[in-house]
């Protein structure tokens, strides 16, 4: 049997910090062997209790990375009027050395999306939207930190999707095992189910809306695991 694992690696990034072990501020060299390792113990634990479901043993045929490209544009803020280069910012750097060391690790294939903003308008907050409409907060009150650039994330869902379905149509693997935290890819999973492929959600701990449930064969999150922990895909 052959599983493939599919990380949506902005959910993933953000529930990073919620398994135990996992420290926000560790380096990307360490954030992609740790996302290879706790993909490999979903390997090891699908093996473990394969016994109780009639499965087969398992081997991992390949991780698949989504994410979207760090937006490298620039923008003026316009309460404050200083101009800002995204490419300069930290998030931008991590981003980009985080797919740098995951190319470097066994297994993986990255998926790479795009930000955009289409308006290319700057917005308030969302904490201070309550506030403005019954007249707590006035606008003259805000400056710059209470703005954002907001960034929309695209076709990253849509190549989840079709790897998905392509994986599934192909017959290329038995089991998917999808690290995320949505509904967007339910009409993937119901094409991948009917043609016959094991498809568990591993939500990392996040609750997850109970509709879902009908639509996977089962949840499994890897948790009380320390960085001691953490296998190696190339064990010696």
């Amino acid at each position: 049997m052959k599983t493939a694992i599919l990380v949506d690696g902005g959910f993933f990034i953000k529930r990073y910090k919620y398994i135990k072990g996992f420290e926000k501020g560790d380096s990307p060299e360490l954030v992609a062997k740790n996302l290879v390792s706790y993909c490999f113990k979903h390997i090891l634990r699908v093996n473990q209790y394969r016994g109780r479901y009639n499965l087969d043993r398992t081997e991992l045929y390949r991780i698949y990375y989504y994410d979207a490209k760090p937006f490298d544009g620039d923008s003026k803020n316009p309460i404050s009027g200083k101009s800002i280069s995204f490419k300069r910012t930290e998030q931008f750097r991590f981003r980009n050395s985080l797919f740098t060391e995951l190319k470097k690790q066994r297994k993986i294939a990255l998926r790479l999306g795009f930000l955009k903003n289409s308006s290319k308008l700057w917005t308030i907050k969302a904490r201070h939207t309550k506030g403005l409409f019954e007249g707590t907060v006035m606008l003259n009150e805000l400056d710059a930190n209470d703005l954002e650039y907001p960034l929309n994330q695209k076709a990253v869902d849509m190549k989840i999707g079709l790897d998905i379905a392509t994986l599934a149509f192909k017959n290329q693997v038995d089991q998917i095992i999808l690290i995320a935290g949505d509904s967007d890819f339910v009409p993937a999973a119901k094409f991948a189910r009917r043609e016959g492929v094991d498809l568990i959600l591993d939500p990392m701990l996040n609750n997850i809306d109970p509709t879902l449930h009908e639509h996977i064969d089962g949840l499994m999150t890897i948790k009380n695991m320390s960085k001691k922990e953490l296998i190696s895909p190339d064990p010696e």
